[in-house]
């Protein structure tokens, strides 16, 4: 119930400050588990994804630990919208089977590939995590792709958001053991649907 009521209010504060523009909307998996997978280029990504998404039962959310730390506010809403602090480096294995479980029993997931930020706005190089989850809880890959006006995020500027269509869970599977070569294919796959969205809708950067 407080998730019904942080995100519509949250959805309306953050339209004051910003200028959301949501495509693709349609593209999104409401009645199954799913992995959602967008490019990374600020620390307050996460909170113009779900609320671009705005409607649907709660996502678990993977963010660094140090978006705990950014200040008490945001700290609140992270844990309140589902967000699960990753510590980078450290092989964070719980958290990793924990999301397959949830992913695997209905529940989406909000993963970012790249793992950090884009420095210079180009797609980074991905990683492994939410192939994984995607692979292990025989879900489809939603790729989404999140576009700045003038490649920065500014208050009062505007953010476009882009849900592609989704990657079938059988593209996805990697093979038991994992194939390296099945799991660089879906690296491929998912990095170039981003940017065929990037282009498809380049005109909002």
């Amino acid at each position: 119930m407080l998730y019904c009521i942080i995100v519509p209010l949250a959805w309306v504060i953050w339209h004051v400050a910003f200028r959301i523009k949501v495509i693709g909307r349609e593209n999104l998996i409401r009645d199954r588990g799913f992995v959602l997978a967008p490019n990374h280029l600020s620390a307050l990504d996460p909170v113009f994804v779900v609320l671009a998404r705005f409607w649907g039962p709660k996502m678990l959310v993977m963010g660094k630990e140090e978006l705990f730390h950014i200040n008490p506010f945001f700290t609140w809403f992270f844990r309140r919208v589902g967000v699960v602090p990753v510590h980078r480096g450290k092989g964070d294995t719980a958290v990793v089977d924990q999301a397959i479980e949830c992913v695997r029993n209905g529940q989406g997931l909000l993963i970012f590939p790249e793992g950090t930020r884009s420095k210079d706005g180009n797609l980074g190089k991905l990683k492994s995590g939410a192939f994984v989850v995607a692979a292990q809880a025989g879900v489809d890959m939603i790729p989404c792709r999140i576009i700045y006006k003038g490649g920065k995020l500014k208050l009062f500027g505007r953010c476009t958001v882009v849900f592609g269509s989704p990657i079938p869970a059988e593209q996805l599977e990697l093979g038991e053991p994992r194939s390296a070569s099945k799991l660089r294919a879906c690296k491929q796959l998912l990095a170039q649907r981003l940017e065929e969205l990037l282009e498809q809708n380049r005109q909002y950067l």
